[in-house]
């Protein structure tokens, strides 16, 4: 396991890596002279580019699988539909107690005075 991609040097590595990245990211962008020498603006990072561009675009090249549709209906339909049929049973078993005389009239909710 010495020499695997988890070893404890190759994680030390990365690690190092990784700050020395950072250090070099904030140091560009916390710099106060990069406004007075006429270049300054936003710092372009690629990274980020890359993710906005690709949430911009990313219905442009959505494709409509069967997985797709299937996940849509899902995640969207099926709650609603289920909500739906969840209060209508309820309000027909709450109906049938009052119809059935269960429920007395001074205890309902809703009843006119």
């Amino acid at each position: 396991m010495a020499d695997g991609p988890e070893s404890v040097s190759a994680i030390r590595e990365r690690a190092a890596i990784k700050a020395a990245i950072k250090r070099e990211y904030q140091k560009q962008v916390l710099n106060p002279y990069r406004h007075g020498s006429g270049e300054g603006g936003a710092l372009f990072d690629p990274a980020l580019q890359r993710f906005m561009s690709m949430r911009a675009t990313q219905y442009d090249f959505f494709r409509p699988t069967p997985k797709a549709s299937l996940l849509g209906t899902l995640m969207i339909v099926a709650p609603i539909l289920g909500y739906g049929l969840l209060l209508k049973r309820d309000k027909d078993q709450f109906e049938k107690k009052i119809r059935t005389g269960q429920v007395a009239y001074a205890d309902r909710e809703f009843k006119f005075y």
